[in-house]
């Protein structure tokens, strides 16, 4: 546990994410004091939250000189885009999390694309428009269904899986226009792979990489994968596809070229770095990545995490001095995304939020858009709660996890039915070949 002799460490961000992060970083002995900016709800009982702008990097460097910050973890993307992790390596203050230029693997889909093209990376063909008039002559190029994803950051939210045509010319117009700002002036248009999802997280100290984990997240809204994408309504952990043998050929065909390619372009990435994969009947192929631990996917990995988050945050900031061994507890976990209603396109907010007084060992509630107001627990974002559990297997964590559920009430409130039950506990995976999964 956190001691009053230890560290001072600032995390920035206020969601899902974030709110597993302290939790984790406050069972470290080497702690004294967590800060978060601008927190939840939820992260209050582990951490102090101060009025900081986490967007504004001046506004960070000044809040660490003068409580004499120690560390800081840099959350979400957006901190990164704004070059806070710049800002702070100008002042001489450890963080972890990349620089802005580093970044552009998240910020900049284009700018990954074109990385995969020079370093041999597979991924699927594609081609990039900065104007709708150019992407509509040639919506038929990758046949159908087709990807078509916003340039830039749209919260989870800015990649359109057409049907045919119509629905492709649709996508189009629509993020031309504005929907996602600034995020879609540029658009991706890419082949639709075929196989089967999965999340791994890789820790990079710009030189070296060592694998952490992986996931399986839900990105449409309701159940059987149907609505619009969110930023994800659930996770797994670890995925079952990721074994020892397709985690070496990630980190040999996407994850190692990927930062040899950043130092040679003078942007050496340091972080986590989160491929999105599909495995394919061919092998591993990058369908996009982030520069963060993901939401809700941090929250399964830290609810399995054993060793120290902090000495392990600090190693990779610091450059591995040697192979890091990092132990997760072997059992998976499940989390469940409690939104709230109008989630993804208008969630309500101020809708009341009812907890219970206790909670089973294996389960945690990681708050994401809560606050308290007159003495109550209210929304603030579409996704509200995150009910995690550990299980003996995914679907024993699952229903834990919606056993707990039933004992949490949001005003309106939804939440998917089938997280942690729609793929098989097992499969056979002949020398990488990706399959189609059925419900468990």
């Amino acid at each position: 546990m956190a001691n009053s002799a230890g560290d001072r460490i600032l995390v920035l961000g206020g969601g899902g994410r974030e709110h597993a992060l302290c939790d984790a970083l406050a069972r470290s002995a080497a702690i004294g004091k967590i800060f978060c900016a601008p927190g939840n709800y939820g992260i209050s009982a582990v951490a102090e939250r101060p009025a900081l702008n986490p967007l504004d990097p001046q506004a960070v460097v000044a809040f660490c000189q003068k409580e004499k910050i120690d560390f800081v973890v840099i959350g979400p993307e957006a901190p990164a885009e704004a070059g806070v992790g710049d800002a702070l390596d100008k002042a001489g203050i450890a963080y972890f999390g990349p620089t802005q230029a580093a970044a552009r693997l998240e910020t900049s889909k284009g700018f990954t694309k074109d990385l995969c093209g020079a370093a041999h990376i597979p991924t699927a063909r594609y081609a990039r428009y900065d104007n709708a008039d150019a992407a509509l002559k040639e919506t038929d190029r990758f046949g159908f269904p087709v990807v078509i994803k916003a340039d830039g950051l749209a919260a989870g939210k800015g990649v359109i899986i057409a049907q045919d045509k119509d629905e492709a010319g649709k996508a189009i117009r629509f993020m031309f226009d504005g929907a996602f700002g600034t995020a879609g002036a540029e658009i991706v248009v890419e082949e639709f792979l075929q196989g089967e999802e999965a999340s791994f997280f890789a820790l990079c100290d710009g030189e070296k990489a060592i694998p952490f984990a992986s996931a399986r997240d839900y990105k449409r809204v309701y159940d059987h994968d149907e609505g619009p994408n969110t930023g994800g309504m659930g996770a797994f952990s670890p995925s079952p596809l990721l074994d020892a043998a397709m985690t070496e050929r990630v980190m040999r065909e996407i994850i190692e070229p990927t930062l040899a390619e950043m130092r040679k372009r003078g942007a050496p990435f340091k972080g986590v770095l989160y491929a999105g994969l599909m495995l394919t009947e061919t092998g591993p192929k990058l369908i996009e990545y982030n520069v963060r631990f993901g939401d809700p996917e941090c929250q399964v990995m830290m609810k399995r995490l054993k060793s120290d988050l902090y000495a392990i945050l600090r190693a990779c900031a610091a450059g591995f001095k040697a192979d890091m061994s990092i132990d997760f507890d072997p059992r998976p976990a499940v989390t469940i995304v409690y939104a709230a209603k109008g989630y993804p396109e208008a969630p309500e907010k101020g809708a009341l939020v009812t907890l219970p007084d206790n909670l089973p060992e294996d389960v945690t509630i990681f708050h994401a858009g809560t606050e308290e107001k007159d003495g109550n627990i209210v929304t603030t974002g579409g996704r509200a709660l995150n009910i995690t559990a550990s299980g003996d297997t995914v679907r024993d964590a699952a229903e834990k996890a919606y056993a707990a559920l039933k004992t949490v009430k949001i005003e309106n409130g939804f939440y998917r039915s089938d997280i942690g039950f729609t793929f098989r506990e097992n499969p056979t995976l002949p020398s990488g070949k990706a399959q189609e999964h059925d419900a468990a």
